[in-house]
Order: structure tokens, then C-alpha cells, then sequence
């Protein structure tokens, strides 16, 4: 467990109340579909260099009646597609532009002043209902990552409220968990971001490991508030489970061919991601027709791993058209879903209502399944390492390694053993001077080396934490911050990556330029600085005993 679950509670001291609001959900507005063949051709043309800035524009007029303007208009002679589209829609602004996110009074600050004053400028305060808008409203405050990101992002988030936490706004982080309850609620899962167009995906199911950190920040039982949305979302994950025999999908849901039951990442529609429709679109037209679907749905599936791209999921590192990440079971993803099958049985023992015990007791035994599931198909005792699998075959991914492996150490699913060697493997192969680079392999995506990110940097220093090696941790934890630092006071920036191998240069690669703000690089820097301050040891967001 990533926090402790041990007090006891009565049916006076401890209820669990599922997140309400009487805020109204308007008719969702889908950009792709509700402006018919102006979608397209907006989003081809090049008006916007990011295809994000038109999904996030406001129409000013009902869809229907801008799409039907649109056809009248674009035969005439001279018509400007341009102003057609600045006379239709209020365009979006880049989180924190025009307020001194990095001005000289915001680099005269130290780095950690610059972060907490930050809060504000990537706050958002409770929606307004709006069925002109892409967005989907929240009843509570929440914290948006910055730059081209105006709006939260599901794994983004549990890294940001490190810092949140850190900078004792426990507030912030219970009204976010508030609106991942309400979500689920209303829409049946986390979606990757509160956008119309992100309602088909998720991201990496991090809701319990936000649950343990304010619980362990605040109160244990103040993680019951949110048992019945952690249950909720755990089905979404696992529909379909029951009708799998060995070898097949569904959804979200693998069975391998030994008849364990494991998850993958997926995306309930094949077609090209509003965001990013003209990339998506382009390099779809190189495919013949019916391969399209496959590499819109693989697309779409790796969006919701967060890893959006790396060559972990390419069959070759080098064409994004090789994506075969619904082929694959991460390592990462069901580490993630074995914490939340602990953390529910833990919490359903906790409450001990009428039949919780019996629920717990489910819970309990499908994390255990699922923990000797993992790892008996992705660690290679050869190797001494984790990688992801072929659900279809059970092979492991063994060519291309990435920082996915940490994640057993992190949630405590590695025997000591394990745990020694893949940190030794970490330090010998993916530490370098500014921090662990994700992968081996320099592809040009972003989630390869050379770069960095905040969230991977975290996993993989408490994970090696968690298993004996404080002193890999620490060494890691200050090249991270050091970079950070530095960056911050040349540009007076916190990016959304960084290259940890040259340090003098400039995260690169993806489909849009490095974004600053922001959250999640600001969350984990607050975290490790507070952690360096704290009595050597385990940190309170990993404390617990790996496994046997």
C-alpha cells in the first residue's frame, strides 16, 4: 500500500459520500462532428499550425448554423477560410500568457517561490455550463498543466498534487479528487482530459494513488469518500473481463494465452484525434484503406498511455505507422490497476459495512492474480527486468526497455530480487546527467531519450527508493533538480520536459513546441525538494514493504 489504511471506523465515524453537484451537463459539443465538412478543412489547411487550437475554439454561434454557413460561403469568389473562421469562433490562449509566468520579477524568485506562485496562474476556478464549448464543466477548482493544456489532465494530476501537497494545499488536491469522483459519476470513467473529445480515452489510472496521497496527507478515512468512484472506474478498466477466453480482447481487458487476465490501453473510436487530426490524417493516407482503422485506433490508444509517442510502443522506432500499442500489455498500466485493486479491498475493510468484508476479499485475491500475472509474463530474470508483453502471444518486448519498469518497485509489486536488478539496470543504462531518460532509443519522439520527464523521474526515484537503493535515488533526484533549477534560471521557466543528456539543450521532438507552465515538472521539483529536507529513508507517498 502507498499509504496506510489502519484505523478503525464505525458506521458513526466514518461515511463514504460520493461527489454531487447540481451543476448541469449541457448537450456536449463535438467539434468533429457538429461542424461537418468545416472540421476538415479547417484542420487540413494549416490555419492553425496546432490542430489543438481549433477543438478548444469557441463557436459564437450554434454549430449547426456556422457549419451551414460554411457550405454557402466557401464557393464564393475570394472566399478567406481564415476570417471565415475569426468572424465564427473566440479563440483559445495559452494558459499563463500575458501574466508574468516568465518575466524578470518571476526569475528574481527562487525556483520553489516561482512554482507556489504559480498555483494561481494554473488554477481554474469551477465551469460555468457552456453547450457551445468543448469543454466539459467541473464543479471545483483544479489545476491545468499550462501553455497549450487549459484544461486538467487525468495522470498529470496525481503529479501535480505532489507539489500541492507540498505546499500545503491539501484543499486544491481534495477539490480535484471531487471532480474525478463527479466524472466518474456522470460519465462512467476519468476521460484523459475534460474536453468532449477526450471522452473516449482515459489515461493512466492514477485516481488511487491520488486517493493514498491525500489520505496521507490528511486523515485515512478520508479516502472512504471516494470508495465508490475508485470501484466505478475500476469496472471501466475491466469490462468485458468476464467473456475473454485465453488469447483474446476486449476493450481494455487481454486474457494471455496461460488464461491470465491482464489490461491494455485503448480508445473506443478509430478515427483521427480532433487535437491532432492533420497528423493522425496525413500519415493515414500512406496506409491502405484498411489498415487506416487499426493505426487510428493505436494512435488513439497511446494518447491514453500518456507516452504519446515513444518507440516503446513502434514496431519500428522510426514510423509512427508501426504503433502496435493495443497489442501490448504495459507494464506500467497494470501496476497502476493492482494498487487500485489493494487500495479497494484495503478501504472496503477499513468502512466494514455489511458485506464489505466479502467484497474486500475479491478485491484482495484479484490483485494478487494480477500481481503473479505480471510477474511471471514481463520481468525477464535474464535480464533482470520488466517489459511490456504480447498479449497475443505472451513474448516480451524485450528490444525495446523503457523506465515503464520502475513501476513494480514503485507500487510494490517486486520481490526484493527483482527490485535490486532493475535498479542496477536503471543506473547502469538509463541514468544520465540530468535525470533517467524513458527509453533507449533516440527516435525523435518525445518520450524517448534524450529527454526527461517530471512524472517518469518520480516513478523511478522512489521506486529504487522503496527497494534499498537511497543512494541511486538521491543521485538521481539531484541531476533532476539541478536541471530544473538551471533551466529556471536561464529562462525563468519550469518546461514540460527536459534533455537530460545534453544539458544545454532544449527538449524537442512531438507533434507541438515545449510547453511551460508547468504542473507536473512543478509538482514533482516541490516533492523532491521537500523530500531531500526530510530524515533519509522512504517517502511518505512510497512508504510499505515490496513484496515477498
Amino acid at each position: 500500500m502507498l499509504f496506510a489504511v489502519s484505523v478503525a471506523c464505525t458506521a458513526t465515524t466514518c461515511t463514504t459520500s460520493q461527489t454531487s453537484s447540481n451543476l448541469p451537463q449541457p448537450a456536449f459539443y463535438d467539434p468533429a462532428h457538429d461542424l461537418g465538412s468545416l472540421f476538415q478543412a479547417v484542420q487540413l489547411s494549416g490555419v492553425f499550425p496546432d490542430s489543438k487550437t481549433f477543438v478548444d475554439a469557441r463557436p459564437l454561434f450554434p454549430p449547426s448554423v456556422i457549419a451551414a454557413r460554411y457550405d454557402s460561403a466557401r464557393h464564393a469568389p475570394g472566399f478567406d477560410l481564415q476570417a471565415f473562421v475569426a468572424r465564427q469562433f473566440e479563440l483559445p490562449r495559452p494558459v499563463g500568457e500575458g501574466e508574468g509566468v516568465a518575466s524578470g520579477a518571476a526569475r528574481a524568485r527562487t525556483m520553489e517561490d516561482h512554482i507556489r506562485a504559480l498555483w494561481p496562474i494554473l488554477t481554474r476556478q469551477p465551469d460555468s455550463a457552456d453547450a457551445q464549448s468543448s469543454l466539459i464543466p467541473l464543479p471545483h477548482p483544479y489545476v491545468v498543466p499550462g501553455g497549450r493544456f487549459r484544461e486538467v489532465y487525468y495522470w498529470d494530476s496525481y503529479f501535480t498534487m505532489l507539489g500541492l501537497v507540498a505546499s500545503g494545499r491539501t484543499d486544491l488536491v481534495r477539490s480535484m479528487l471531487d471532480n474525478f469522483a463527479y466524472l466518474v459519476e456522470t460519465i462512467g470513467h476519468i476521460p484523459n482530459g475534460n474536453r468532449t473529445y477526450y471522452l473516449s480515452r482515459s489515461q493512466p489510472p492514477f485516481f488511487a494513488a491520488m486517493v493514498g496521497l491525500y489520505a496521507t496527507a490528511t486523515d485515512t478515512t478520508q479516502a472512504l469518500r471516494y470508495l465508490d468512484a475508485l470501484e466505478a472506474e475500476h469496472a471501466f478498466w475491466m469490462d468485458g473481463a468476464e467473456r475473454l477466453a485465453p488469447g483474446e480482447a476486449y476493450a481494455r481487458v487481454v486474457r494471455l494465452p496461460d488464461g491470465s487476465l491482464l489490461n491494455r490501453y485503448w480508445d473506443d473510436r478509430a478515427e483521427p484525434r480532433p487535437e491532432s487530426y492533420r497528423p493522425d490524417y496525413e500519415l493515414a493516407q500512406a496506409l491502405p484503406g484498411a489498415q487506416r482503422e487499426a493505426f487510428y485506433r493505436n494512435v488513439r490508444a497511446t494518447a491514453e498511455s500518456g507516452w504519446d509517442f515513444s518507440s516503446r510502443w513502434m514496431r519500428d522506432p522510426k514510423d509512427l505507422r508501426t504503433l502496435e500499442t493495443t497489442q501490448l500489455v504495459p507494464v506500467d498500466l497494470n501496476s497502476l490497476l493492482y494498487h487500485a485493486e489493494v487500495t479497494i479491498a484495503a478501504l472496503r475493510r477499513v468502512r466494514g459495512r455489511t458485506g464489505d468484508g466479502a467484497v474486500a476479499e475479491r478485491f484482495a485475491r484479484a490483485g494478487e492474480s494480477r500481481r503473479r500475472a505480471l510477474l511471471t509474463a514481463a520481468y525477464d530474470s535474464t535480464t533482470g527486468f520488466f517489459y511490456d508483453v504480447r498479449w497475443r502471444t505472451g513474448a516480451r518486448v524485450t528490444d525495446r526497455p523503457s523506465i515503464a519498469a520502475a513501476a513494480p518497485l514503485y507500487f510494490g509489486l517486486a520481490t526484493p530480487k527483482q527490485g535490486r536488478a532493475v535498479a542496477a539496470r536503471l543506473a547502469r543504462d538509463f541514468l544520465k546527467p540530468g535525470g533517467f531518460v524513458p527509453t533507449l532509443i533516440a527516435s525523435g519522439q518525445q518520450w524517448d531519450a534524450p529527454n526527461g520527464w517530471a512524472p517518469l523521474e518520480w516513478l523511478a526515484i522512489e521506486g529504487v527508493r522503496r527497494y534499498g537503493r537511497a543512494d541511486l535515488a538521491n543521485r538521481a533526484r539531484d541531476r533532476w533538480l539541478a536541471l530544473n533549477r538551471r533551466t529556471y534560471q536561464a529562462t525563468g521557466k519550469m518546461t514540460e520536459k527536459y534533455d537530460v543528456v545534453d544539458l544545454h539543450r532544449r527538449a524537442g521532438g512531438g507533434e507541438y513546441p515545449t510547453q511551460d507552465g508547468f504542473g507536473w515538472t512543478n509538482g514533482v521539483a516541490l516533492a523532491l525538494v521537500a523530500q531531500r529536507l526530510k530524515t533519509p529513508g522512504p517517502s511518505a507517498a512510497t512508504a510499505g514493504s515490496p513484496s515477498r
